[in-house]
């Protein structure tokens, strides 16, 4: 049901966007701070919205539709306030591109795939995109003027938010081809010509 708690966090992450919008906006110390704080509070509800589900046995196909949806808009958004404010760097702008190639490409895969009855499953490799991905776009998304509002004004962090990028951008160009080569063979291979449930 939509309004089981896995769901209600999941319709948190595209709640907060508007929030996060506004936030960036505004282009102030506090502003930048709270807009870091937002994001990271709705990435951190991806982890436990799956979680959650799992251990209530309450996985649902509202669920596993909207999940990937709310995480897409969420990065989407972060990375065109990022890049529309101009608070990447040029060379920063190119694995904000990649990403976004990347999200386009699974979710063409995920939804070709889906026609098939088949799943694309999560790799461990992907989480670990996800964790630099969500990391990297917190940090710019306080930069170097929210930094100092809780004491760290001493630090690089645009600096370490693109390096974390540049790492996201690197496992995403991995996984990314993972995805495609596991897509690609499994819609040509048996299970493409077979009915739904035959392996």
């Amino acid at each position: 049901m939509p309004t089981d708690l896995p769901n209600l966090l999941t319709l948190s992450r595209i709640a907060a966007i508007p929030l996060l919008v506004v936030l960036a906006s505004i282009n102030a110390p506090w502003s930048d701070m709270a807009a870091c704080i937002v994001f990271s509070v709705a990435a951190i509800t991806d982890y436990f919205d799956g979680k959650i589900a799992r251990e209530r046995g309450a996985v649902s196909g509202f669920g596993r539709m909207l999940d990937p949806i709310a995480d897409k808009l969420l990065v989407a958004a972060a990375l065109m306030l990022l890049a529309g404010y101009g608070r990447l760097s040029d060379a920063g702008l190119f694995p904000a591109i990649v990403i976004m190639l990347r999200e386009i490409l699974v979710s063409g895969l995920r939804e070709f795939l889906a026609e098939l009855r088949i799943g694309l499953p999560v790799t461990p490799l992907a989480k670990w995109k996800t964790g630099f991905q969500m990391g990297a776009l917190g940090t710019l998304l306080a930069g170097d003027s929210g930094a100092p509002v809780i004491g760290l004004g001493f630090l690089p962090v645009s600096l370490i938010g693109e390096g974390m990028l540049w790492a996201a951008a690197v496992l995403t160009l991995i996984t990314g081809w993972d995805y495609l080569r596991a897509g690609l063979s499994l819609a040509q291979g048996d299970n493409a010509g077979k009915p739904p449930g035959q392996s």
